[in-house]
């Protein structure tokens, strides 16, 4: 079994890689999930669609990051695109709980400031993100949550929505059998260096499938599943989110990076292919430093993930994206625009 393979192959055939940087303008990386895609890799047309999704968001974030727009702006774009494709568990095409109901976290943060703003269990707010970032700007709280946020969501303008607008026929389905067998992959994430050199990291989710109504996963939870510090990296997880709240996963790994001095893809890798492993915990995560280099492993069978960079001095932009062991330069034939 693939999790019986020793370290190394993990490390090769994960895609936990590190890139270092090299003098990098801007940084931007994207996940759509970690879990098993055995199946969609031998599907190359639903493969390409996943491909094609992972491409635009990163063609989106670079629009902005070229133009020298800041992080939060990127990530936003990126997130509320992915909010809006029902490939994805976030927004539109969210899992749904036991009870067929759909509810929504997302959380973003910047690592000049510290400054986060989450939601969690919302309902009727189109996108989470935006209203994370709401609270972020426009309260001197970092959460809300159920139906306190998504009233505030409506106080500040942000778009409303029916819960069932976040269905599609594929959740349909499962709220009608809820089977566990018909489990989805999908949260969503970005994190980002813009050229002002700061931090930024967001994170959107519709929560585990058949979730109990009112749980909440790691995702909104600054330091598990979201965080950014300028003086280390900013990252984004996906996974068992009870899991990354019991190691607190996104900030561990700032710690690992800023207080053991191990370089960003060292500590997530020790901390995806160690430390969860250990105690069952399945995902992955995406990070870049305060240098630009970036990190992505992942301890299941694939992750929907993609970055891209430009170095100083240069015009062109490296971007390659991947869903399984593989990272492969985008085929432009299929790209999606948003």
């Amino acid at each position: 079994m693939f999790r019986n393979l020793s370290y190394l192959i993990i490390l090769l055939f994960c895609g936990a890689i590190s890139l270092q940087a090299q003098e990098r303008e801007y940084v931007i990386v994207v996940h759509g999930g970690a879990g098993v895609i055995d199946k969609l890799e031998k599907d190359p047309e639903r493969s390409a669609q996943y491909y094609a999704a992972l491409d635009s968001a990163l063609t989106i974030g670079d629009r902005i990051l070229s133009a020298g727009g800041e992080g939060p702006q990127a990530v936003m774009a990126v997130i509320n695109y992915f909010e809006n494709n029902p490939l994805f568990n976030a927004g539109k095409g969210a899992t749904c709980t036991a009870e067929g109901t759909f509810e929504l976290d997302a959380a973003i943060m910047e690592g000049k400031d510290l400054s986060a703003g989450a939601v969690a269990g919302v309902k009727t707010v189109k996108n989470p993100i935006d209203a994370a970032y709401a609270v972020k700007t426009q309260t001197p709280h970092v959460m809300l949550s159920g139906a306190g946020a998504d009233a505030f969501a409506a106080s500040r303008g942000l778009e409303q929505v029916d819960n069932m607008y976040f269905a599609t026929p594929k959740t349909m389905e499962w709220i009608e059998k809820l089977k566990e067998e018909s489990r989805k992959n999908g949260t969503v994430g970005c994190v980002v260096l813009d050229k002002q050199g700061n931090l930024t990291a967001g994170t959107s989710t519709g929560g585990m499938f058949k979730k109990q109504w009112g749980r909440i996963g790691d995702s909104p939870v600054i330091g598990a599943g979201t965080y950014a510090d300028n003086n280390s990296c900013a990252v984004s997880c996906t996974g068992h989110g009870e899991y990354f709240i019991r190691h607190a996963v996104a900030f561990n790994l700032c710690a690992r990076y800023k207080y053991l001095k191990e370089p960003v893809g060292q500590a997530a890798d020790y901390i995806i292919h160690t430390e969860l492993n250990a105690n069952a915990g399945e995902g992955g995560l995406i990070a870049v430093d305060k240098n630009g280099n970036i990190a992505m492993p992942f301890n299941t069978t694939g992750m929907f993930r993609g970055y891209l960079y430009k170095e100083k001095g240069k015009t062109a932009v490296e971007k390659k994206v991947g869903i399984g062991k593989n990272m492969v330069i985008p085929n432009r034939s299929f790209s999606i625009e948003n």
